[in-house]
């Protein structure tokens, strides 16, 4: 594992010192800090973030894009908080999902019915493509 400088004064002169729970721990020679070198956990794509964060706007629970995705709820909420993302809180709405294939998306879309009083986005998830509709109130 390569470490560019002491983090806490950016020299570039250090030397082993030793292992401690297993990581390499590292001595500044300019400031005398003890260091170690963070291990590198599992980089998810940058796509996956992106459809995670626009499923969260769209309205979808932490869970069911889980579901979706493939990608630990856990994970999506750490994404929400690190980039602030806020959603308008409505109680009475939660969309309806479906995902469909090319051919399938076309045909829906043909019918008149399904596109009459109700608000749609459609998203590319992969080689399929998730609609997400929901119902306009009606006073």
């Amino acid at each position: 594992m390569n470490i560019d400088a002491c983090p806490n004064c950016g020299s570039g002169k250090y030397t082993k010192s030793g292992v401690v729970n297993n990581r390499q721990r590292y001595k500044c020679k300019s400031c005398n800090y003890f260091f170690s070198v963070n291990k590198i956990g599992k980089k998810i794509n940058d796509y996956y973030v992106n459809k995670a964060l626009q499923l969260y706007l769209e309205g979808l629970t932490y869970r069911e894009i889980e579901r979706i995705l493939g990608i630990s709820h856990v994970s999506i909420m750490n994404w929400v908080k690190k980039y602030n993302i806020k959603r308008p809180y409505n109680a009475n709405y939660h969309p309806t999902y479906k995902i469909l294939n090319a051919s399938e998306l076309s045909g829906y879309f043909q019918d008149v019915h399904n596109l009459s009083g109700a608000g749609v986005v459609v998203t590319e998830l992969g080689d399929k493509f998730m609609l997400i509709k929901w119902e306009r109130f009606k006073d």
